[in-house]
């Protein structure tokens, strides 16, 4: 199983990807983590944007052909950043209309395809 959980800044997604991850005995990458401790060379343009897509879905791939569950919590704002990520289900949290950071609200493209939409942080974990 590849989820990747996308949406502004601020809408729960990392939230939701914990525990998703304890529910289904999943390894959780979360984007800000791995572009912090890991991909410390990326920034916020959209070339590196894609980039860490790209990377985050490789090594959910990775993990996947090894037998693990993934779920990806990230922004993941354009269509083709999602398309570079990879086939995943996708959930996205679309609880907020704007985030804090203005750049990201005129980046950010809705989804055209997704598994699921939360339009609340009212919602039920077990349900997912």
């Amino acid at each position: 199983m590849k989820i990747l959980i996308m949406g502004l800044p601020g809408s729960g997604k990392t939230t939701l990807a914990k525990k998703l991850a304890a529910k289904h005995n999943a390894i959780h990458l979360n984007a800000d983590d791995m572009r912090n401790k890991v991909w410390t060379d990326l920034d916020f343009s959209i070339s590196c944007r894609m980039i860490q897509a790209q990377r985050m879905g490789s090594l959910s791939d990775i993990l996947l052909q090894q037998g693990f569950n993934v779920i990806a919590d990230f922004v993941c704002p354009t269509n083709y950043t999602r398309e570079l990520f990879g086939p995943a289900k996708i959930i996205w949290m679309d609880t907020i209309k704007h985030s804090r950071y203005e750049d990201t609200n005129k980046l950010f493209e809705p989804p055209k395809n997704y598994f699921l939409k939360i339009t609340n942080f009212d919602y039920d974990v077990d349900a997912i």
